[in-house]
């Protein structure tokens, strides 16, 4: 089983392909099986790398604090585990704070930034309407089959969970599969409420695409069009009828969309 120390933990990767760099960086309670519908067209053109943040899947607890920078810091030392000088970056969500963060401490280590629905925080953050909040805030049985069902039909779209049930059926056992602690789970709440990076995100120096569905009810469009306002080298692509989690119901477009832009940057 792959794994490396980071700081005082160890950290369980993957890696699957050649090619360039390619590091994944999972949202909020998921690991390494959130890209699932992404890592075998992805390894045909990048060298992808996915992992399970600290205190999520086979990755160890971590006894010091679960910041936003703290989680950037990791994935710096993983990529130094595995001599990796200089990445893509793509982060959902969640994982998109850890990408920004990453980016703004590690500008020489950022080939190029994709961000998906996500948001630069602070108190500018569109926040989505209060019962999604307070559902996704929620730590009561979220190790359990029907409210992770339920949470998961909030953020998928209608049109996906009535005509795909077998892949919203698999994303609810892949979460399952990988139990989150409470601790865990109150660490990513408390990091995620103090992310505020929104007078700094004009400091990133990398390429950005920032990508977002149309129809995000949890992190609304209006967060991306906020980072592609502020950030010099953004670009921003909408998925039509996209959710949250548009790169599982679409993920040919999504997949498609990546690999177009690390193409143009590999070519200029």
């Amino acid at each position: 089983m792959p794994t490396t120390k980071v700081g005082e933990h160890r950290l369980y990767y993957e890696i699957h392909g050649q090619g360039e760099p390619l590091i994944l960086v999972p949202g909020f309670r998921t690991g390494l099986w959130l890209w699932f519908r992404q890592v075998e067209t992805f390894a045909q053109n990048f060298r992808t790398i996915i992992f399970d943040p600290r205190g999520i899947g086979k990755s160890d607890q971590s006894a010091s604090p679960q910041t936003v920078r703290a989680m950037a810091d990791d994935l710096a030392g993983l990529l130094s585990a595995l001599e990796i000088e200089q990445a893509h970056v793509l982060g959902a969500s969640f994982g998109g704070f850890v990408a920004q963060e990453f980016a703004l401490a590690y500008p020489q280590r950022t080939r190029s930034l994709i961000l998906c629905c996500t948001s630069f925080g602070g108190p500018r953050h569109l926040l989505p309407p209060l019962h999604i909040l307070q559902a996704m805030a929620a730590n009561e049985g979220m190790n359990m089959e029907e409210p992770a069902l339920q949470n998961f039909l909030m953020v998928f779209s209608s049109k996906f969970s009535q005509e795909d049930p077998e892949a919203l059926a698999e994303v609810v056992r892949l979460r399952l599969s990988n139990p989150v602690s409470d601790q865990t789970h109150f660490a990513q709440l408390q990091a995620a409420a103090a992310f505020n990076v929104e007078t700094r995100v004009a400091e990133i120096e990398a390429p950005v695409l920032v990508l977002t569905g149309d129809e995000d009810t949890l992190v609304p469009p209006a967060n991306s069009e906020n980072l592609v306002a502020k950030i010099p080298q953004a670009k921003l692509s909408v998925i039509a009828g996209g959710s949250h989690m548009f790169f599982i119901e679409q993920p040919e477009e999504f997949n498609r969309e990546v690999i177009s832009f690390i193409d143009s940057i590999r070519t200029s």
